[in-house]
Protein backbone atom coordinates (compact mmCIF):
# COMPACT_ATOMS: atom_id res chain seq x y z
CA UNK A 1 0.00 0.00 0.00
CA UNK A 2 1.15 3.14 -1.50
CA UNK A 3 1.07 6.11 1.69
CA UNK A 4 3.54 8.87 0.36
CA UNK A 5 0.92 11.02 -0.02
CA UNK A 6 1.17 11.43 4.37
CA UNK A 7 4.98 12.91 3.92
CA UNK A 8 3.12 15.81 1.86
CA UNK A 9 -0.33 16.18 5.04
CA UNK A 10 -1.14 19.30 6.40
CA UNK A 11 -1.35 17.51 9.69
CA UNK A 12 2.01 15.81 9.90
CA UNK A 13 3.76 16.89 12.57
CA UNK A 14 0.96 17.66 14.71
CA UNK A 15 -0.56 16.83 17.62
CA UNK A 16 -2.45 13.53 16.75
CA UNK A 17 -4.83 13.91 19.20
CA UNK A 18 -6.45 17.04 17.11
CA UNK A 19 -7.75 14.26 14.80
CA UNK A 20 -9.38 11.69 17.52
CA UNK A 21 -11.96 13.89 19.11
CA UNK A 22 -13.73 12.44 22.29
CA UNK A 23 -17.14 12.51 20.51
CA UNK A 24 -18.09 12.94 17.08
CA UNK A 25 -20.14 16.55 17.92
CA UNK A 26 -19.25 19.17 15.34
CA UNK A 27 -17.46 21.67 17.64
CA UNK A 28 -15.20 18.92 18.93
CA UNK A 29 -13.90 17.85 15.32
CA UNK A 30 -13.67 21.36 14.27
CA UNK A 31 -9.85 21.87 14.67
CA UNK A 32 -9.29 18.56 12.64
CA UNK A 33 -11.23 19.71 9.90
CA UNK A 34 -9.93 23.21 9.54
CA UNK A 35 -6.51 21.50 9.39
CA UNK A 36 -7.58 18.89 6.27
CA UNK A 37 -9.70 21.71 4.56
CA UNK A 38 -6.21 22.61 3.54
CA UNK A 39 -4.62 20.08 2.92
CA UNK A 40 -3.15 19.03 -0.33
CA UNK A 41 -3.44 15.32 0.22
CA UNK A 42 -7.04 15.26 1.35
CA UNK A 43 -8.70 12.62 -0.63
CA UNK A 44 -5.84 10.61 -0.91
CA UNK A 45 -6.31 10.50 2.85
CA UNK A 46 -9.98 9.69 2.68
CA UNK A 47 -9.59 7.02 0.36
CA UNK A 48 -7.38 5.14 2.50
CA UNK A 49 -9.70 5.41 5.78
CA UNK A 50 -12.48 4.44 3.28
CA UNK A 51 -10.19 1.61 1.95
CA UNK A 52 -8.87 0.64 5.86
CA UNK A 53 -12.43 1.21 7.50
CA UNK A 54 -11.03 3.59 9.57
CA UNK A 55 -13.18 3.58 12.50
CA UNK A 56 -11.74 6.48 14.56
CA UNK A 57 -10.57 9.78 13.98
CA UNK A 58 -11.11 12.75 11.18
CA UNK A 59 -9.44 11.78 8.02
CA UNK A 60 -9.41 13.94 4.83
CA UNK A 61 -11.57 15.93 6.78
CA UNK A 62 -14.31 13.45 7.88
CA UNK A 63 -15.56 11.83 10.90
CA UNK A 64 -16.08 8.06 11.23
CA UNK A 65 -19.92 8.54 10.96
CA UNK A 66 -19.43 10.83 7.69
CA UNK A 67 -16.86 8.40 6.11
CA UNK A 68 -20.05 5.25 6.79
CA UNK A 69 -22.27 7.30 4.75
CA UNK A 70 -19.80 7.34 1.91
CA UNK A 71 -19.37 3.73 1.71
CA UNK A 72 -23.38 2.92 2.12
CA UNK A 73 -23.74 5.45 -1.10
CA UNK A 74 -20.98 3.77 -3.11
CA UNK A 75 -22.82 0.58 -2.26
CA UNK A 76 -25.93 1.83 -3.22
CA UNK A 77 -24.23 3.27 -6.99
CA UNK A 78 -22.20 -0.21 -7.29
Amino acid sequence: MNVSWRKRAACDGLNPEIFYPASEDESAAAEAKAVCSTCPVRQPCLEHALGNREREGIWGGMTERERRRIVRQRRKTA
